[in-house]
């Protein structure tokens, strides 16, 4: 058990912490909205038009991407099943619509590649002081389990993590089902387990799954992106364990 501070806000008998991936953990956004760019245009050579309609629903507006927006904070499913809705406004069938758009993410991650995302300042060490305080860490993400265990795998942190989860079939966040297996996964209660994440998602989730708390990042600085947090920070370091 230990007892964790950020800013103004204590958390005590806490056993275990949950981050997100994307933009908690992994400064992905150069990644994501490459990702978005790419599979829009891939899109909209098959249907022209639908391009820049594409690119505001996954929150890509010219170089910024929306930290709330879809391609950021959905599953990889979420974002395919939105590209097809977007498709098949344009007549085609529902089937054909999932077909194009699960193909043009797919080429496009191909063709962007898989130069890791860089971790954030600190991150490495705030995971290894957190692992060496006795805690259970772990990974809850929106994206593919084979994504957070490839970024476990390239960053070196199996050391640290013991826990590599993402959404693949079946429900994706908000829904508090995610935390509960996972804590059940770490052989922990939900009550002793602290939610890092950058989302309003992650945050509903674990308050819906009575975590011990919700810990909202935003490396932007827009608290409005983590509404429901118990506290708001701009950097993983203001997680501070003051008693084992």
């Amino acid at each position: 058990m230990a007892t964790i501070k950020c800013r103004n806000s204590t958390f005590s008998n806490i056993q275990a912490i949950l981050f997100d991936k994307n933009g908690t953990l992994e400064d992905s956004e150069v990644y994501l909205r490459s990702l978005g760019q790419r599979g829009a245009r891939m899109i909209d050579a098959q249907i022209p038009g639908i391009g820049e309609p594409l690119l505001m629903a996954f929150g890509i507006n010219s170089d910024r991407l929306d930290p709330a927006g879809l391609i950021s904070v959905a599953s990889r499913r979420e974002t395919e099943i939105a590209a097809a809705a977007y498709i098949a406004e344009t007549g085609r069938g529902w089937f054909e619509s999932l077909k194009i758009a699960r193909q043009a993410l797919a080429e496009a991650e191909q063709f962007i590649g898989k130069t890791p995302s860089p971790l954030f300042v600190g991150s490495l060490e705030v995971l290894k002081s957190l692992s060496a305080a006795g805690l259970k860490l772990g990974i809850l993400s929106a994206a593919t389990t084979q994504e957070v265990e490839k970024f476990v795998a390239n960053h070196q942190l199996s050391d640290y993590i013991q826990l590599e989860m993402g959404v693949d079939e079946g429900p994706s966040k908000p829904d508090p089902i995610l935390f509960l297996q996972a804590c059940q996964a770490l052989e922990v209660e939900p009550g002793t387990t602290l939610m890092v994440g950058d989302s309003v998602g992650d945050m509903q989730m674990a308050r819906h799954a009575q975590a011990a708390g919700c810990i909202g990042i935003t490396w932007v600085g827009k608290s409005d992106h983590v509404r429901g947090a118990d506290v708001v920070i701009n950097q993983l370091d203001e997680i501070q364990i003051v008693e084992d």
